[in-house]
């Protein structure tokens, strides 16, 4: 066997272990990200009342759930998710149906915190015309967690 073989053997030897250690390393990261993205009502709820550095408030979340904000329709999270969010609400666009917005009600909500936080962030930039601060996430998910069928 020439040198140059030898090299170029060892260098190929060495790159099927380096992508071998890749590949796994992306596959414990993904499995990591898909853990990280389960979630339950409770985890959410604790982990936006630290992000905020306060305790969340149902009394606040119910508040800001019911008021108005005066955008161009004049949305509120009830204008959508229903005054009862234990129930069925409807776009109020597009008119599609919205499952319940109450953990109690539908115990898929809250759970996956990828998909929370697509839609905090695309319904409180139509609702509030800004994102919601994690005291705002806190305090409607603590109300939302007392909301029964």
């Amino acid at each position: 066997m020439s040198t140059a073989f030898a090299s170029r053997a060892s260098c190929a030897s060495q790159l099927v272990v380096a992508v071998a250690a890749a590949v796994s390393l992306l596959g414990a990261q993904v499995a990591q990200a898909q853990t990280a993205a389960a979630t339950t009502p409770a985890e959410l709820l604790a982990g936006y009342a630290a992000e905020a550095g306060a305790p969340a408030s149902p009394a606040r979340g119910e508040k800001l759930y019911r008021t108005n904000f005066g955008k161009e329709m004049g949305w509120s999270c009830a204008s959508c998710h229903t005054g009862n969010p234990a129930r069925d609400g409807r776009h109020d666009v597009t008119e599609k149906t919205i499952k319940p917005l109450a953990p109690a009600a539908n115990p898929a909500r809250f759970t996956d915190r990828r998909q929370v936080e697509f839609f905090f962030k695309l319904n409180c930039k139509d609702v509030l015309g800004r994102e919601c601060s994690a005291q705002e996430k806190a305090d409607v998910l603590a109300w939302l967690l007392t909301q029964k069928p």
